[in-house]
């Protein structure tokens, strides 16, 4: 089974995370963290900043990597990497997600998540005070 390695951006800004609703393929209406590939070559801080860059046209402040997620779908294997980040610089822009939304604790279990990512919601949950409140 083929690897995919992704880095991903826990965005926090005012105690709240930044997810977004894909807007295509086989998890279309789904909720993730925004990221993408890492490119060859590419460290996952770099991808993670390229990526925000690229879907979302701002820049980020790349923190601590909060969490590793390895996940089997159907047709790959997942290794994703994902970052506490803060934004830095722009206005937020949807250029590939259909929605976005800022979720606080008590929020963040109202979305339907991508399978991949539900293992970390109950990490950022059980530590949100660290992770969340401490940036």
């Amino acid at each position: 089974m083929r690897t995919v390695n992704v880095a991903a951006a826990v965005m926090i800004r005012d105690g709240k995370i930044f997810v977004t609703e894909r807007g295509y393929g086989d998890y279309k209406d789904w909720w993730e963290f925004p990221g993408g590939k890492i490119e060859e070559n590419e460290s996952p801080r770099d991808a993670v900043s390229r990526e925000i860059w690229e879907e979302l046209g701002v820049s980020i402040e790349v923190g601590d990597r909060i969490y590793v997620i390895e996940y089997d779908y159907p047709d790959f294997h997942l290794h994703m990497e994902a970052f506490a980040c803060t934004l830095s610089g722009g206005e937020i822009e949807l250029r590939e997600h259909e929605n976005a939304l800022w979720l606080d604790r008590d929020s963040i279990d109202s979305v339907r998540w991508l399978p991949a990512d539900e293992e970390m919601i109950g990490y950022l949950r059980d530590n949100w005070d660290d992770i969340v409140l401490g940036q």
